[in-house]
């Protein structure tokens, strides 16, 4: 056992130098999530669940605009890996073009929606609440666009610190305005919800105007700015990075919807199992944007190893982010058990006993699906790295929307076991997931190696 896990070693060394940074780079982005409802929770319970009901739709949109720009980081990592430096130069323009312009679409189609917000079943003044702050989110889809097609570039170079840096001084950027705009101070007006809305707003904007200022600073990136044809549009560059992005992008949003429409579910049983849900969701996904970061550092490396045709060195790659992920989420799920009755009052304030309550219990199903839900994400991040990005998402299709969602409503809403019974669902997807993705990676570097010899 120990030199089967030795032989991995230096793997484990490698994907850790270049995954870290992309950790806190990906916790960077969901703590602004985190603070907004931590803040707005002291602030006012109902408020809360407002958050969480707005949240739920938002991230819809914004998982799948996130998702479609992490098609450039698998493209730019197999160019940069063969040294085409002028292929990667003109990925970057185009996907930079194409996800801006998504994004303003994606925008326009979302704010629809918000039409239709105050008749999906929601307690009235939740859904009066959550409406503006919606609406304020979905702004931020722009500027989240342009961030995250810079932040895929650059870590498709194999530099992750830029991204984690700019990240977490949003983060402080998005704290000190919040405590502005939700309690009204220095003289600003007190808007609640709404005013943690202005303060992700900016903070996202902040984001995009660091990140690039950052790269034109640095001359061995600034020169993929001077090496490209501007003159130039080319169709087929559009349609190689459309064709990558968007299917991920498709990918991550067969579970985002999950997780959203069983938000939507959980309204239905009451307001204190929304807040509790919300005090739950977002404790499970600090883990998961951990695992996502790995995930990306992940990909970087399969990429790499896949352009310059070093394929044992790949499959190693991949398989030693899944012995790390699986001990971190292990480690993960310990904490949540044993700290359940405790991590939620972070959330709300001691007299919300039944919220309190119920997040606890949530937290163990949270514990439960910890090790599938790092495992999947993972596993699809190397898949991303060999650009097999279409059949992930059928595979995900099955186990988050034809198995994971009418689970969850038979044994939440049909049996009537709650918003416990909508939890099970969920855990049964992520597990079904990890599995299929898992038998996808091995099976396709199993077949790529075999080719090759």
């Amino acid at each position: 056992m120990f030199r089967f896990f030795s032989r991995y070693k230096p793997y484990y060394r490698n994907n850790l130098s270049i995954a870290l940074p992309v950790v806190f780079s990906q916790v960077g982005q969901v703590t602004v999530q985190i603070t907004d409802n931590v803040m707005v929770g002291h602030y006012d319970a109902t408020q809360l669940a407002a958050a969480s009901f707005a949240n739920s739709i938002f991230i819809v949109g914004f998982v799948l605009s996130m998702g479609v720009t992490f098609g450039v980081t698998p493209l730019v990592g197999a160019a940069f890996g063969n040294n085409n430096f002028r292929k990667a130069s003109s990925i970057l323009y185009h996907a930079l073009i194409l996800n801006t312009v998504f994004s303003v679409v994606l925008a326009a189609a979302m704010w629809v929606v918000s039409f239709y917000m105050n008749n999906m079943g929601q307690p009235d003044v939740v859904a009066q609440l959550a409406i503006p702050y919606y609406q304020i989110l979905l702004v931020s889809l722009i500027p989240s666009a342009v961030f995250f097609t810079f932040k895929q570039f650059v870590e498709g170079l194999g530099n992750t610190k830029i991204a984690m840096v700019v990240t977490l001084l949003s983060n402080l950027v998005n704290i000190g305005l919040n405590y502005v705009f939700i309690y009204g101070k220095f003289g600003f007006p007190e808007l609640g919800l709404a005013g943690a809305g202005y303060a992700t707003l900016i903070s996202r904007f902040f984001l995009a105007g660091s990140i690039l200022w950052l790269i034109l600073k640095k001359p061995n990136f600034k020169r993929y700015f001077s090496i490209v044809n501007r003159k130039k549009v080319f169709r087929s560059q559009f349609s190689n990075v459309f064709k990558t992005g968007f299917p991920i992008g498709l990918q991550m949003l067969a579970e985002v919807t999950l997780f959203s429409l069983a938000a939507i579910m959980v309204g239905w049983v009451g307001e204190t199992e929304l807040a509790a849900h919300q005090i739950a969701l977002s404790v499970s996904i600090v883990s998961f944007m951990i695992a996502t970061g790995n995930s990306s550092g992940t990909t970087i490396r399969v990429s790499h190893y896949l352009g310059a045709g070093r394929l044992v060195d790949m499959k190693r790659a991949g398989m030693a982010s899944f012995h790390l992920i699986v001990a971190f989420m292990g480690f993960c799920a310990v904490v949540f058990f044993f700290f359940r009755e405790y991590i939620p009052y972070l959330f709300v304030d001691s007299q919300n006993v039944h919220i309190l309550s119920q997040a606890s219990r949530l937290l163990v199903f949270s514990a439960i699906f910890q090790i599938f839900d790092g495992t999947q994400v993972v596993m699809l991040g190397s898949l991303r790295g060999l650009s097999d990005v279409k059949r992930a998402f059928w595979l995900a299709l099955v186990a988050y929307m034809l198995i994971g969602l009418p689970t969850a409503y038979f044994l939440g809403i049909s049996m009537k076991f709650g918003v416990e019974g909508i939890w099970a669902g969920l855990s049964l997807s992520l597990a079904i997931a990890a599995t299929l993705f898992f038998i996808r990676f091995w099976t396709i570097a199993n077949q790529l190696i075999k080719n090759k010899q």
